[in-house]
């Protein structure tokens, strides 16, 4: 049986609109609520106030803005009125992090796979639970982001890092932990912390690639992710952008994840220079201008431009957000990234409006945080 949690606000209609829009946004006058939600003062009135009377929002200290007349007090949420625990599995750790409820990281913590047995890997995701836990009064959900396939938000149905076919990893982790638990594909996660508390906020249209282990793609559209059963295929990394690149595990003749991984790049400094290079040392190579280590960074630097080119091109974003612990190469490969963009986009088109994240596992371990927080305020049964 499912964990259930106490709803975040008593309805799911016009009063959770407003509380949801004070969360994301807040502090935020009465007059951008209305005006963003369609409602008129008295209808903002009517709906805040027992929000107010029951803690949920607050006003905060006046301000004038520099303008004459009557103060505005605008309405806010208590950040660590509840806290969540977001949580990413890799092959060989988990990584995870306490929040408040705007997904502000309050702790850090990781910890080492001693097998990837399912039930070895939700031992140890307990443990690690109790220690991030020990930072917080309580802890309303736990959201936890893996590379794969996911049904429900509670069975794994593919984890090719960990090697498992279908595990109910979602009911394992609440035995072992006694909190609500999410879980998600890891990009799907980190594309709706952007999308929520990030640089897709307040955006109509924005995509996200990530660089890593593999490239993932997320798209945010009219206000919702864009998702479906494939979601955690990674299909992203099938796009080609080479035409004359290596050729990848399923034979793909230079798509995406034979030029753009972490592995991908430091294999191919790897053998040029003829000894064992990471993907550190091959980006730190390349700034210095070592003549191999140029040309395989600015090689998977246009590369992504032209991944960039086709995603402007085929779904207009207002932003593409680049992100994932490979996303150094943005900066170092930035004159290649512009020309890979420039080669297959109409010069008359706008620039693409480009912003890279830190690359930290801290924004992989927020998203599955935020994952939580969605589930909770949204009303939706933990």
């Amino acid at each position: 049986m499912r964990i259930a949690t106490p709803p975040w606000t008593p309805d799911t209609g016009a009063s959770q609109a407003v509380a949801l829009e004070v969360l994301i946004n807040g502090p935020i006058s009465r007059s951008e609520i209305a005006r963003r939600l369609d409602l008129s003062p008295g209808s903002l009135t009517r709906l805040s106030t027992p929000l107010i009377d029951s803690g949920l929002l607050v006003e905060v200290e006046e301000r004038t803005g520099g303008r004459a007349g009557r103060p505005s007090k605008p309405l806010d949420i208590i950040p660590d009125s509840h806290h969540f625990i977001g949580m990413k599995l890799t092959g060989d750790e988990v990584l995870g992090v306490t929040t408040d409820l705007r997904a502000n990281v309050i702790a850090c913590a990781q910890a080492e796979l001693a097998s990837r047995d399912p039930g070895a890997v939700a031992e140890t995701v307990g443990r690690l639970a109790t220690q991030l836990a020990e930072r917080v009064p309580s802890v309303t959900a736990l959201g936890v982001g893996i590379g794969g396939l996911v049904e429900d938000h509670t069975v794994v149905t593919s984890a090719p890092f960990l090697g498992w076919p279908r595990v109910a990893f979602g009911s394992m982790l609440e035995a072992a932990t006694g909190i609500p638990t999410v879980i998600e594909n890891d990009v799907v996660a980190f594309t709706e912390a952007e999308h929520w508390f990030g640089a897709g906020r307040g955006l109509e249209r924005f995509a996200v690639i990530t660089l890593g282990a593999g490239i993932g793609y997320g798209l945010v559209v009219h206000d919702h992710i864009v998702v479906d059963a494939d979601s955690g295929l990674g299909l992203v990394g099938h796009w080609p952008v080479d035409p004359f690149g290596p050729l990848c595990p399923a034979g793909h003749r230079g798509c995406a994840r034979s030029v753009l991984t972490v592995s991908a790049v430091s294999q191919a400094v790897s053998s040029a220079l003829d000894r064992p290079v990471d993907y550190a040392e091959a980006l730190a190579l390349a700034e210095d201008g070592e003549p191999a280590a140029r040309r395989v960074v600015d090689d998977a630097g246009r590369g992504l431009g032209r991944l960039i080119a086709a995603v402007a091109n085929l779904t207009a974003p207002e932003r593409v957000i680049l992100g994932g612990e490979g996303v150094r190469l943005v900066d170092v490969a930035a004159e290649a990234i512009q020309e890979g963009i420039a080669a297959d986009r109409d010069e008359r088109a706008h620039a693409v409006q480009l912003v890279s994240t830190p690359g930290d596992n801290t924004e992989w371990c927020r998203g599955a945080a935020v994952i939580a927080i969605q589930r909770y305020v949204l009303g939706r049964r933990l």
